[in-house]
């Protein structure tokens, strides 16, 4: 590592320590000749796959076009910042897990959803709105349908009735 003080290719490690939560190690360096001190950060480079969007055309995947796609569904909903990171982290997992170079982004698509699906429910009919083009209320109600429980009931039961 050269000093960004003199440039001298001669430094030396005094400490070391985990970072952001693990995924950077912090070192703390000591240049030889000026002994300046300086701080860097060492990280894994993760490539993630190319997109392949519908129209055929491949695109380098963008971890901020997903998180203002993602971000955006999630406007004013009761969801923390720390959870909203926690599922871009998942979502990019199960892309890099799936071991392809490229991935269509119909499959992208799914995993966002079923990530939303799992978070917040209004978040996710936004998203799902958006992403399979509803055109009209029927397909709003086709995919509520999808997403409530079956053993729900309307909270009426017979000879009583609710506010």
């Amino acid at each position: 590592m050269h000093c960004p003080y003199c440039n001298a290719s001669e430094t030396k490690v005094i400490d070391s320590r985990l970072a952001a939560d693990g995924a950077q190690v912090r070192r703390r360096r000591v240049c030889s000749v000026c002994q300046e001190r300086f701080t860097t950060f060492e990280m894994v480079e993760v490539v993630m796959p190319r997109i392949i969007k519908s129209s055929g055309k491949i695109e380098p995947y963008d971890n901020e076009k997903l998180r203002r796609s993602v971000m955006l569904p999630l406007q004013k909903r009761p969801i923390t910042i720390d959870e909203q990171e926690a599922m871009i982290s998942r979502i990019e997992k199960r892309v890099r897990q799936m071991g392809e170079r490229e991935v269509s982004s119909n499959v992208l698509g799914e995993i966002i959803m079923s990530e939303l699906k799992d978070l917040d429910d209004v978040a996710y009919v936004r998203f799902a709105s958006v992403y399979r083009d509803f055109q009209d209320i029927d397909a709003f109600q086709k995919e509520l349908a999808n997403i409530r429980p079956s053993d729900k009931t309307d909270n009426v039961v017979e000879g009583e009735k609710t506010l």
